[in-house]
């Protein structure tokens, strides 16, 4: 069973994680990107380790609700293990072992009580490499939508996730086509659009565009800009000009796994705090 069909696995067709944690503050206003910012995932002393390797090294970071928010760094820093920490992925590997607090809403993902597949429907994933389903257009957006069961106005909703992933005018009458007769650029949205038909409150991207041209590069970059307002997003990018375009707040990984600097992009990128995020933002090292 390929990663994204884990997001959308059947379960209990209760979208809630477990009951609302006591005490955990969901502000239900925060959809203005000009209003306070509101932390929905957290990480508190995160320690990932894969078999004796240790990956990430106590790492604490407040993501805000509705905002872009870009991991950056040298590759194997543990950007994409943070990611994949967020909707439990790492749960997959074997030899993988996390200590520390997750926190999504105030509640531990880690937590016993916690359904990882429920989880998964609440904070979608998009991989580095389009991944459509062998099926139509239609059948990839509808695909979690059948499997929780949510079969009413199917129609409306397919075509709302596309139109939200900025596909639609390119495929409303091909809807009965395969979505692996798409150009990349267009399966990348796609594959966006199945993450977000499920109506998600975080997507996480991994490399979303690596592998894209620069024109579906731009596309997805300015796709992402539109997600915001509605959806918290998190991207994991090698390419700094794209995290400076793109996100409101930036962390950077360097090596060791450790969180060195996370701030406003623009701090970030102008007047950082840290002398080696400063050598790693000019090319002096990375």
């Amino acid at each position: 069973m390929s990663q994204n069909e884990m997001n959308t696995t059947d379960a209990d067709e209760d979208d809630a994680l477990v009951s609302p944690q006591p005490g955990a503050v969901v502000d239900d206003d925060s959809t203005d990107t000009a209003g306070p910012e509101t932390t929905l995932v957290e990480a508190r002393d995160l320690d990932v380790f894969y078999g004796e390797e240790q990956a990430l090294d106590s790492v604490d970071i407040e993501i805000p609700e509705n905002r872009v928010t870009a991991m950056i760094g040298p590759s194997g820093c543990g950007k994409s293990t943070f990611l994949r920490c967020i909707n439990r992925m790492n749960d997959l590997i074997d030899v993988a072992r996390v200590e520390g607090d997750l926190l999504f809403e105030g509640k531990n993902v880690y937590d016993d009580d916690v359904d990882p597949v429920a989880l998964r429907r609440r904070i979608g994933m998009v991989f580095q490499q389009p991944n459509p389903f062998p099926k139509s257009i239609y059948e990839n957006v509808a695909y979690g939508l059948r499997v929780q069961g949510r079969t009413e106005n199917l129609d409306e909703k397919v075509e709302q996730a596309l139109k939200n992933a900025a596909l639609w005018d390119e495929v409303e009458g091909r809807l009965d086509e395969s979505g692996l007769d798409l150009s990349g650029g267009q399966q990348q949205r796609l594959c966006i659009a199945r993450a977000i038909a499920v109506d998600p409150d975080v997507i996480l991207m991994d490399e979303p565009a690596s592998a894209l041209d620069p024109v579906a590069t731009s596309q997805i970059e300015d796709l992402i800009d539109d997600l915001r307002e509605e959806y918290t997003v998190v991207i994991v990018t090698h390419n700094m000009q794209q995290a400076a375009r793109i996100s409101d707040k930036t962390a950077v990984f360097l090596t060791g796994g450790r969180l060195v600097e996370f701030d406003d992009t623009e701090k970030i990128f102008e007047n950082p705090e840290s002398d080696r995020v400063e050598d790693y933002i000019t090319g002096k090292f990375g």
